[in-house]
């Protein structure tokens, strides 16, 4: 079973790749936590975990939905996160993580995917962005191949700077930087509600016709990225920066 979580699609591109290849179901973790549904997952012998790298790690939100949900005991997990240029050294949260949940860590490997994170960062113009897919899906490819034959994802080199992002950065990160308060809507607005349907924590909500954010926010840019009037900012971060959608989803 391929579980994977995915603000604009990069991720989703990828579970559904893997899939192909190893012919494993997808079941999107978005609704599930969004949903707050912790159904137990029964008699599954391979868990293949597909998310974003956020800050360096799993997404926060994915690692509580993992704590609190019963997961078959031995099963092997794999975990494919997502990035647009590292994953420091997430491998070792994963391992711990598996180590608590009595799963088999079978391996961490990131994959570089077009930048969407346009609160910090900029995202590539399309036919750029399109370049990087196409340059993924060989690698993405070749994991599915290994996690088909049942083979252990080799461990990638983590330098002192990994180390560092993910131990010291992380925290930081989401201390002082993941918050919805600085989401604004400018009158481009057409109060469609779809940053409403597809925030994965149910944090937005319309209120005379317009969006209203909350406390709960994972930063997956989903709302900012996949509004179809472009009418969602971060502050001024993200003015005049294209907005990300994976091009093959």
């Amino acid at each position: 079973m391929i579980l994977y979580f995915s603000g604009t699609g990069n991720s989703r591109f990828a579970a559904e790749r893997i899939a192909a290849v190893t012919g494993d179901s997808t079941v999107s973790l978005n609704e599930r936590i969004r949903c707050h549904d912790e159904t137990a997952i029964e008699n599954e012998t391979r868990l293949i975990f597909v998310t974003p790298t956020y800050a360096w790690r799993l997404p926060r939100v994915v690692e509580a939905w993992i704590e609190k949900t019963a997961l078959p005991h031995s099963a092997e997990a794999y975990f494919i996160l997502t990035c647009g240029d590292s994953a420091g050294n997430a491998a070792k949260y994963a391992q711990k993580l598996c180590a608590r949940k009595g799963l088999r860590f079978m391996g961490l490997r990131c994959v570089v995917m077009p930048e969407n994170y346009i609160a910090m960062f900029d995202a590539p113009e399309a036919q750029q962005a399109k370049a990087i897919v196409k340059k993924a899906v060989p690698k993405i490819d070749e994991l599915g191949r290994q996690i088909a034959a049942g083979e252990p994802l080799p461990p990638q080199k983590i330098g002192l700077m990994d180390r560092i992002y993910s131990t010291a950065v992380n925290p930081v990160f989401y201390k002082f930087v993941v918050s919805a308060k600085a989401f604004r809507v400018d009158e481009a607005c057409v109060g469609c509600g779809n940053c409403a349907n597809v925030c994965p924590l149910g944090n937005i909500t319309l209120q005379n016709g317009k969006p209203v954010w909350g406390k709960a926010c994972t930063h997956c840019m989903a709302c900012i990225c996949l509004c179809p009037a472009e009418a969602i900012e971060y502050g001024t971060n993200s003015v005049g920066k294209p907005r990300y959608r994976c091009p093959e989803t």
